[in-house]
């Protein structure tokens, strides 16, 4: 039986995802559990392997990551969702579980990935929030320049080689990738990105978050994202920005698999995340 299971954590304190040696990771902490739950003692037989929608990096949050795993036993949805998140620790919770089809693969069948960065800007920063939001230091009486970094993005969206904000540790097949939207809400002093696309290079997000970031605060004009695009070259972008205010917030399949939208209310989010981000999708 295929099972799949929507997740939410707070990454903070974690390696990020994907399984490492020596290393604390999401990906480590959910397989465990899941084995405990139905009684596999990984170190006598096969453990429990996940496959996930999105490998989120190190201190990356997830409102809405979805994983999916093989298994011969039998439980009901909701016996999967507490017993599962009885073995969790507490930054790491099980939302909802449901059977799905042998076809479907949480990471390749997505069709659709939403990102959202929550930033905090100001003179000083926010202790409440430092895991779990970026900070940019402004002196009180100013702001970033919203209309400037709305209108640079425009030339990321559509299909385009996004080598300017890759990685060099990226292991994609290719630096190709189709951004849907970017949406920039400013609720001061509290900005966020909204990023929709088909998939996503590592470090892109942030990447670009930095590079809107240099435009905002007056550091570079609008047309400047265009030219670091255009250049294919990763060393004339803005450095690699912070993933405390990263949330990998959805994943999108096709209707015919029936995955469930993020669950979002049992969430600590800043206010913009908590009162509709993903509303309407």
């Amino acid at each position: 039986m295929r099972i799949a299971l929507g997740l939410q954590y707070d990454g903070s304190s974690y390696s990020g995802w994907q399984s490492q040696v020596n290393q604390n990771t999401i990906q480590d902490e959910l397989e465990k559990a899941i084995s405990a739950f139905i009684g596999i003692d990984a170190q006598k037989s096969n453990p429990i392997r996940v496959i996930t929608a999105g490998r989120t990096d190190s201190g990356v949050h997830a409102l809405g990551q979805v994983v999916h795993f093989d298994v011969e036993v039998e439980r009901e949805n909701w016996s999967w969702v507490r017993g599962v998140n009885a073995f969790l620790p507490e930054a790491i919770v099980v939302n909802w579980a449901q059977p799905v089809s042998e076809e479907f693969n949480a990471r390749y069948c997505a069709y659709q990935r939403t990102y959202i960065y929550a930033l905090h800007a100001g003179p000083c920063r926010s202790p409440m929030a430092a895991s779990r939001a970026g900070y940019v230091m402004l002196p009180a009486e100013r702001w970033l320049d919203i209309d400037a970094m709305r209108n640079s993005a425009e030339c990321l969206i559509g299909e385009h080689d996004f080598t300017s904000f890759r990685s060099s540790e990226c292991q994609s097949k290719t630096p190709v990738k189709t951004i849907y939207s970017i949406e920039i809400f400013s609720d001061e002093p509290w900005l966020y990105f909204k990023i929709q696309g088909n998939a996503f290079l590592h470090h892109m997000v942030r990447n670009l978050v930095g590079s809107f970031i240099q435009i905002g605060v007056g550091k570079q004009p609008a047309e400047w994202m265009a030219e670091v695009l255009a250049e294919k070259d990763r060393s004339i972008a803005a450095p690699t920005f912070s993933p405390a205010g990263l949330y990998l917030a959805q994943i999108e399949y096709p209707e015919k698999y029936g995955i469930p939208k993020p669950w979002l209310k049992n969430s600590w989010l800043p206010a913009y995340l908590n009162q509709g981000a993903l509303q309407g999708q």
